[in-house]
């Protein structure tokens, strides 16, 4: 048997009647940007998720930078952040015109670790932005309680959580009125498009207007432009799909959350570290991310058995030749430089069968068994 890591193909069957109804409606409208479309996915989405309001751009990194300038972050300050995500989480602050401050992690859920923030904290931080990693939600409480102390913005990095819950709240809303959040649908994500595409979640309604407005090349009507803003929109063919998949999100939750319990299940006593889920947190994996001191060997092993991995991510982002002279160097962030060699992702996606899961479970007992030898 081969289990691919991804299985687009059978996704995009599972839906495609419904597909070609959202892309005939689009093409029979005539309207492709900015359109019914995308206002209609807008009200679905922040309903879905908890929040007040939602505004759909381009794509994540989109929706970062400009939830970072929506909150007046910018040239000079500083956005203290996890060093273990994907680079767009960093180049987004950059983008923003502001600097990315790495610190550690917490070794159980690989999320941004509250302590470390505090000591990061200077005269010039201006935001702190946790990542809810993998589809387990960051230790908020501590995190939101830092910001109303220092008087910081917060901004949640949601792009791989959509739907995950911090004690009982939707993760990507918690930060109150001023609560900003922001998404990808790039097709890999629990809510993917078929292209690209982000979201902001926000709760205060100035916030949005501004966002809609930077969104568009800062216009606050045809060809009147109040502000410096970006073209990163999301076009109506994305948004039609995306309103497709919408209503399935909460049943491919509850799948990914029973093959993460499988493989919790039948990979206990292997000797692999297999992912925590803190007891406040109700977890979406997007990845299920396990880990080994001889990693590169096991995923070779894998892939002879025909098991498709990727490592997220294997160069941590303090480390990164893009942010060079930005941050610690070597050896200053321990638990995520040490993750960073361990971390192995493995199949994990709605249209999974339990056979192939299970099939997953042999070939790593093998592998780890293999590797013992």
């Amino acid at each position: 048997m081969k289990v691919p890591f991804v299985d687009f193909a059978s996704h995009v069957a599972s839906l495609r009647g419904e597909l070609d109804a959202a892309v005939a409606r689009v093409l029979d409208s005539g309207w492709f940007v900015l359109g019914p479309e995308g206002e209609a996915f807008e009200r679905e989405l922040a309903e879905v998720l908890g929040s007040r309001d939602a505004v759909a751009v381009a794509n994540g990194t989109d929706a970062l930078q400009l939830a970072l300038r929506a909150l007046e972050v910018g040239a000079g300050d500083e956005v203290v952040t996890t060093s273990l995500s994907a680079a767009f989480t960093a180049l987004a602050i950059l983008q923003a015109g502001a600097k990315p401050v790495f610190v550690d992690v917490e070794a159980a859920t690989l999320n941004l670790d509250p302590a470390r923030v505090r000591e990061a904290i200077t005269p010039r931080t201006r935001a702190i932005l946790p990542v809810h990693l993998y589809g387990h939600p960051a230790d908020m409480t501590p995190l939101l309680a830092l910001a109303r102390e220092r008087g910081l913005a917060l901004l949640e990095d949601a792009c791989q959580a959509h739907g995950a819950l911090h004690e009982g709240r939707p993760v990507g809303t918690l930060a109150g009125e001023r609560g900003i959040g922001a998404l990808s649908f790039y097709p890999t994500k629990n809510l993917g498009a078929l292209g690209d595409g982000g979201a902001v979640l926000v709760n205060d309604p100035a916030l949005a207007a501004q966002l809609r407005r930077l969104r568009n090349g800062g216009q606050s009507n045809r060809y009147r432009h109040e502000v410096f803003g970006v073209n990163s929109r999301l076009d109506e063919l994305q948004a039609a799909i995306l309103r497709a998949a919408l209503p399935h999100l909460p049943a491919w939750t509850e799948r990914r959350r029973e093959l993460a319990a499988l493989y919790r299940r039948e990979l206990a006593g292997t000797g692999l570290v297999l992912p925590h889920e803190a007891p406040w947190a109700r977890a979406v994996y997007h990845l299920f991310v396990v880990r080994h001191p001889r990693r590169d060997e096991l995923a070779a092993e894998l892939a002879r058995l025909g098991v498709g991995t990727l490592i997220h991510y294997p160069i941590p982002l303090h480390l990164q030749p893009a942010f060079a002279g930005l941050g610690p160097g070597p050896g200053r962030l321990p638990v995520v430089e040490r993750a960073a060699g361990e971390i192995l992702s493995l199949p994990l996606y709605p249209e999974l069968g339990d056979a192939q899961a299970r099939y997953v479970v042999g070939a790593l007992r093998e592998a780890s068994d293999r590797l013992r030898c």
